[in-house]
């Protein structure tokens, strides 16, 4: 079947309206039951669909007190009196398990939700790498532990708004593989990074600089549009903490650079960084400079093109030569 739309326009000889008609074809439309699909299928759609979705990066701790930092985006803001925030820690499709946040606030009935910026999009990503329970993202992704005012869990230092928030109610979407738990939680106290504000005292939105999630690994920047964050390791990142301090504290690279460099399962070693050496003459030259800044920004610009392996042997080459 096709349909036209119908355009006029006067003639410029005066002699009256004529009309030209454009013919479009009907869209074809996949029409989907969620029965009928395989949940990871249904999740793609969803995910790819409904988007860009705000990120909660959830800080809880444990009954003993050990923290746990994971990012959500099934999130939003639902309320002002009072301010109520949800995000909801979905069941694992693939075995359907538990994520260590929903077991942390059925416990405690604390988080903290911190904002998440572009210039810590990469170890908030590393931080929704699988670690075991107990183990500290914030010391794996590299991110700064501040004690809270009114909550136990720790707010992210790096983030420019954190919310110290109660766990009011938790209500179960299901009990099968891909469900949801929404977390409702009230917000106690809010802490601004003041260099995020305008004249006004207004946050700024060009200065707060949000991401967001899309589908895959796609995610979009509130003022300048979409890039991509491949996914954490299926195998578990060294992390951040597992980077040696001469890098890790370097002036040049950034905590994105950072977060990027501790996804990867393990350190290059010797043999393969002189073997890169031998291969690439210009980064040859750039050791024998011996300066470390500009070996470092050599490095970040493999990183840039996302080439993590390639810029772990120009760190490590400074350090071997």
């Amino acid at each position: 079947m096709r349909y036209y739309v119908v355009f006029s326009f006067a003639s410029n000889a005066g002699f009256g309206y004529h009309f030209m008609y454009l013919y479009i074809p009907m869209n074809k439309v996949i029409s989907i039951d969620p029965k009928d699909i395989p949940t990871p299928r249904l999740h793609g759609y969803l995910l790819g669909a409904v988007g860009p979705r705000p990120i909660a990066f959830a800080s809880t701790v444990d009954k003993e007190g050990r923290p746990n930092l994971s990012p959500f985006s099934f999130f939003n803001v639902f309320s002002a009196n009072p301010p109520i925030m949800i995000f909801s820690p979905a069941r694992r499709v693939r075995n359907n398990t538990t994520k260590h946040t929903l077991e942390n606030a059925l416990e405690t009935r604390e988080v903290v939700i911190n904002v998440v910026n572009y210039r810590m999009v990469q170890q908030m990503s590393l931080a929704s790498t699988e670690y075991q329970k107990g183990e500290n993202e914030f010391k794996k992704a590299g991110l700064t532990m501040l004690k809270s005012d009114i909550v136990k869990p720790f707010r992210v230092g790096e983030s420019p708004v954190q919310f110290e928030c109660r766990v009011t109610k938790i209500e179960s979407l299901g009990e099968e593989g891909g469900a949801g738990n929404l977390i409702f939680s009230e917000v106690l106290r809010i802490h601004i990074d003041n260099t995020i504000l305008d004249k006004d005292g207004a946050i700024d939105q060009s200065k707060i600089d949000q991401v967001a999630r899309m589908g895959g690994n796609w995610y979009t920047r509130a003022r300048e549009g979409m890039f991509e964050v491949p996914k954490p390791l299926s195998s578990l990142g060294i992390g951040v903490d597992q980077i040696p301090d001469s890098i890790r504290f370097s002036k040049v690279l950034t905590g994105n650079d950072l977060g990027m460099l501790g996804n990867i399962e393990e350190i290059p070693g010797s043999d393969s960084v002189k073997t890169f050496l031998k291969e690439h003459i210009e980064i040859r030259a750039v050791m024998s400079s011996d300066d470390r800044e500009r070996i470092h920004k050599k490095a970040q610009e493999y990183l840039a093109a996302k080439d993590i392996a390639s810029a772990w042997k120009v760190l490590l080459a400074a350090e071997i030569l």
